[in-house]
């Protein structure tokens, strides 16, 4: 074995060497092909237009001796129209020279992004271009004079109606360094001819003996994980940036169908991490990491990413992005495009247009909804923490109030609404779905594409009991965002709720490919719970909280677990420290009351009860809280009285209906059939 690994690695490093011979000789044929195209001139010249500098050598554009940020493809385009300057150069031309057999992309909307990035770049006006020259359905045309070495160069094919004498031509060439195409000497043509056929025959032979094999091409890239960037700014308040930066980032990628891309959830948890890449590229199952950093100065932010293979270890592309706070999408657009190019992703047109779609944005509109986004996730990992949603919304509503235009804004604020009315916090549906509803949808009409509008939307439905338009909503989330771990999860607990519960293990498992951290146990064990799989729900719940033992969630739902598998001591201690850990929420309360009532502890079940009486006297609390009570008592009138009053909220707690084992003893009650027919959950769908 060990012979044969040491044979295979140095057929590797022949393979590689071959390949970096035919890459050298390659360059020195395009490098003179470029060089007789340039008119004699050598790539190594630098080019001036208007107050730019093109310097080949170094690959760079300069105005004012300031190096301008400009990508590899839109450099290309660049230094091809200055090639070809006053010439036509069709749109097929641009797209051979930017990408050509290796397509992976729309070609399209590819030449339109370069093009406005070259544009931008030279402050050119498409209206009334200085520089490059539109000609509708054919292509583009560099129309500004360009100087090289002192000399003006003359355009690259001269028009047709202007006759010159060959002597003229010749003198003028002579006066100003240019070469004429029909000029090109002897030699030079019969040097570029042997070259060609040396790099033929190596070719040749190589294949002839076995060692052009694709065997040893780089297996396909099919998962990847953007890790958190890293905060560079010297400033710890400006965290929010790296986070948020971050999530765009893993949103934008997430829309490749072709690819899966890991949830925010999973890959938040490794920052700040001591791992190593490879650990961390195992544990998520990713075989590429995108790491990076951004750094704020101002209002101007520049972000380093590189890629590196998870196994090896082995980085294989970086780059650095700098650009004004207003143009953060675009500068996030540019990095997915590149990422998508490196990995070799094949994208659909709508996929190239979702991952390239970038709209100015103001930095103070940008910073109050990234704000939002960093408190609603605080508030979210802290247990719906209702002053931290609180402060989102305000946050949401700063950047509205700035721009109210701004379509994820509006996203985040029905999302930040929608965790006010959790059991948690237990805000009054009747006071915050409509506003979910209202932001969702002014969302939605601002931008179609939002998939977290969508899914917030299918959730309402849902818990409104309208189930065919739910489902339509979540599919069109995956349609948008295939990689939408939480849309996996919510399809899989709509099936659920419809008594699908083996369609609904196979679609959460789906979710916790793209989210393999713990917390993806709380969705699972959920479901695994209400299919009656006690056990494996059990071992779930107890592997979230190995990792976050004070979980409110994950101890709230093994409560529900250890009542139904008759666990209630031990169900007792667990929904005793939650009750701590959530700030006594009364939809706690009320399944610590059930639990005592099953363990026949009557007087103290009856005390909390009073005590959740007394809450709703002074506030809003959840009639599933006095629901959840009532099942441990027995009571049916009570209970049937309560279930009534969740009915008139449309409350969360009869989404599940159907399928939560605490109800099984009153199945067979009338008046439990009259209000499943109620909620639509009499039939199959």
């Amino acid at each position: 074995m060990e012979v044969e690994s040491r044979s295979s690695e140095v057929s590797l490093k022949e393979e590689n060497a071959d390949l970096l011979l035919l890459s050298y000789l390659c360059r020195i044929i395009f490098g003179a092909k470029r060089q007789l195209r340039f008119g004699g001139y050598s790539t190594a010249d630098v080019f001036h237009f208007g107050e730019f500098t093109l310097d080949q050598s170094r690959y760079q554009l300069q105005r004012g001796g300031r190096t301008l940020p400009l990508e590899k493809r839109p450099m290309e385009l660049l230094l091809l129209l200055v090639e070809k300057r006053g010439e036509l150069v069709s749109r097929e031309e641009v797209a051979d020279r930017l990408w050509g057999a290796d397509v992976f992309v729309d070609i399209d909307q590819g030449i339109n992004t370069a093009v406005r990035k070259v544009r931008r770049a030279l402050r050119d006006d498409p209206e009334k271009p200085r520089y490059i020259e539109t000609v509708v359905g054919k292509g583009y045309r560099f129309a500004a004079p360009v100087t090289c070495n002192g000399a003006i160069l003359k355009p690259a094919t001269e028009p047709a109606s202007q006759h010159r004498s060959s002597e003229a031509t010749a003198r003028e060439a002579t006066a100003t360094g240019w070469v004429a195409k029909k000029a090109i000497p002897l030699a030079i043509k019969l040097v570029l001819g042997a070259l060609i056929v040396l790099t033929v025959g190596i070719i040749a032979w190589r294949l002839k003996s076995g060692r052009g094999s694709p065997s040893t091409a780089q297996p396909r890239i099919r998962s990847l994980a953007v890790l958190p960037l890293k905060n560079l700014s010297g400033d710890p308040a400006q965290e929010y940036l790296a986070d948020g930066m971050t999530e765009e980032l893993i949103s934008r990628l997430s829309n490749i169908r072709d690819l899966r891309v890991v949830s925010r959830t999973s890959v938040m948890r490794f920052k700040d991490t001591k791992l190593s890449l490879p650990e961390i590229s195992k544990m998520l199952g990713a075989d590429v990491l995108m790491e990076g950093s951004v750094m704020r100065e101002g209002n101007r932010i520049r972000v380093h990413a590189q890629l590196v293979h998870g196994a090896s270890d082995e980085h294989f592309w970086s780059e650095s992005y700098d650009r004004e706070l207003g143009d953060v999408f675009a500068l996030e657009s540019d990095v997915a495009q590149s990422i998508a190019e490196k990995i070799k992703a094949t994208l659909t047109g709508t996929e190239q247009q979702r991952l390239t779609k970038a709209r100015p944005v103001a930095p103070e509109v940008y910073e109050s909804y990234l704000k939002g986004r960093f408190d609603w996730n605080n508030a979210f990992n802290k247990g719906d923490s209702a002053a931290g949603m609180e402060q989102s919304i305000r946050d949401f509503e700063e950047a509205i109030k700035k721009d109210p235009t701004f379509a994820p804004a509006y996203a985040g604020l029905a999302g930040a609404y929608d965790s006010m009315g959790s059991i948690y916090i237990g805000a009054s549906p009747k006071e915050y779905r409509p506003k979910v509803i209202s932001a969702a949808r002014k969302a939605l009409e601002l931008d179609p594409d939002l998939s977290d509008a969508h899914i917030l939307i299918a959730d309402i439905d849902e818990k409104e009991w309208r189930w065919s338009e739910a489902e339509a909503e979540y599919r069109r989330v995956l349609e948008l965002n295939p990689n939408h771990a939480e849309a996996h999860f919510a399809l899989a607990e709509w099936m659920m709720c419809q008594g699908r519960t083996d369609e609904a293990v196979v679609w959460a498992q789906r979710g916790r490919e793209l989210d393999p951290s713990t917390d993806s146990g709380d969705d699972i064990g959920w479901i695994l719970f209400n299919a009656r799989r006690y056990d494996d729900a059990i071992r779930e719940f107890r592997s979230v909280l190995a990792v976050h033992p004070d979980e409110p969630n994950a101890l709230w739902s093994l409560g529900f677990v250890l009542i139904a598998n008759n666990q209630v001591d031990e169900a007792i201690r667990v929904l005793e420290k939650v009750t701590t850990v959530s700030g006594r929420s009364p939809a706690i309360i009320g399944l610590l009351a059930n639990a005592y009532a099953h363990a026949g502890r009557r007087k103290e079940a009856l005390r909390l009860l009073g005590e959740i009486k007394n809450q709703r006297s002074k506030r809003y609390v959840p009639a599933a809280a006095f629901v959840s009570a009532y099942l441990g008592f027995g009571d049916r009138n009570q209970l049937f009285f309560w279930l009534e009053q969740a009915y008139k909220e449309q409350s969360n707690l009869l989404r599940f209906l159907k399928v939560l084992p605490l109800f099984d003893p009153f199945r067979d009650d009338p008046r439990f059939k009259d209000l499943l027919h109620r909620v639509g959950l009499d039939q199959n769908l």
